[in-house]
């Protein structure tokens, strides 16, 4: 199938970032005494915007401590992750030959907030790939797994829905995306990726997914 436009996720698709923040949020986590499955977690939280991750964490706190989550929790977490995304953070390996060999239409939609956002492309040089096209979940109402971010850049792209191509590695965004009815290729290829991902991913309902982005690549 030939697509008309492509949107991809930033975090675990564009950039190694979920790694980074997988680690800084299970020491932080850690420090307030919430534990989380790791796979269960990541069917959870992977793919949120920050103010539903946040609230979704003091909705476990106040069920499991009895308090809501500490006031500070946000803002050191927020801070960590910056700090380690500007001296740790790359690309993921063979994204610029995917971005390179689509000629049409590109965005990114992604739950990350907008400074950060503009922190990864910058620090990764992707912000030249995409711009003006870069979206993120403070634009829209509802964020992953709704479809509104992906509808939000397929309008701006001048692309239909149908003929759009979403890649995405979290369950919240394949569901966003489904919703949006778009084709969603899933991908399991970051360094956050466990055995499982895949399979998550499938059962999601991604049409198809890759494990590199030289196999995305072939199929595009």
């Amino acid at each position: 199938m030939a697509f008309s436009a492509i949107i991809f996720d930033c975090d675990g698709v564009l950039v190694d970032s979920e790694v980074i923040y997988h680690e800084v949020e299970m020491e932080h986590l850690t420090r307030i005494g919430l534990e989380y499955e790791p796979v269960e977690y990541q069917r959870r939280f992977m793919g949120l915007n920050a103010d539903d991750f946040l609230a979704e964490l003091d909705r476990d706190h106040r069920a499991r401590k009895d308090a809501p989550l500490p006031a500070d929790f946000g803002t050191a977490l927020r801070e960590d992750s910056i700090a380690r995304l500007r001296t740790e953070l790359r690309i993921v390996d063979g994204i610029e030959a995917v971005i390179a060999g689509f000629v049409g239409p590109k965005a990114v939609a992604t739950s990350s907030a907008p400074d950060t956002l503009e922190i990864k492309l910058e620090v990764t040089g992707l912000k030249r790939h995409f711009e003006p096209h870069i979206y993120h979940a403070a634009q829209v109402a509802r964020g992953k797994p709704a479809p509104d971010l992906f509808l939000m850049a397929a309008q701006k792209l001048g692309a239909e829905p149908s003929g759009c191509l979403v890649i995405e590695d979290s369950v919240n965004g394949v569901k966003g995306g489904l919703a949006a009815g778009m084709t969603v290729w899933g991908f399991a290829g970051g360094g956050h990726a466990d055995a499982g991902l895949a399979q998550r991913l499938r059962e999601a309902g991604a049409h198809d997914v890759f494990f590199s982005h030289a196999d995305l690549r072939a199929s595009l």
